[in-house]
């Protein structure tokens, strides 16, 4: 079992930047594949981003390739979600998610935090 806790969402300007973090605990994070999804008032989920239990490879949604990236220190147990460039159309409460691979499905992942507000305002 691990448990997800998403942090650092918040109000920014367009054009700002912000940076989220997800800290795991109850099972080592090295473990899993994480991944970054979103989701806004009525729009159906999306993905973000995700990267490799190791690090060594990413994916990032097309949406947001060149403004976002993800990273993560299994030493401390945390995945980060660093975002510049933000527009309003990135309002949306983010949430991070542990599976065994990395994908843009949502069906691949098994844990899920509560997710972080973030609101873009122009």
């Amino acid at each position: 079992q691990v448990q997800l806790v998403e942090s650092g969402g918040g109000l920014v300007q367009t054009g700002g930047s912000l940076t989220l973090s997800c800290a795991a605990s109850g099972r080592a994070l090295y473990n899993y594949a994480m991944a970054w999804f979103r989701q806004a008032p009525g729009k159906e989920r999306e993905f973000v981003a995700a990267i490799t239990w190791h690090g060594g490879s990413t994916s990032v949604a097309g949406s947001v390739k060149g403004r976002f990236t993800t990273s993560r220190d299994n030493a401390k147990n945390t995945v980060y979600l660093q975002m510049n460039s933000l527009k309003s159309e990135d309002t949306a409460n983010y949430y991070c998610a542990a599976g065994w691979t990395i994908s843009p499905n949502d069906n691949q992942y098994t844990y899920w935090g509560q997710g972080t507000q973030v609101t873009v305002s122009s």
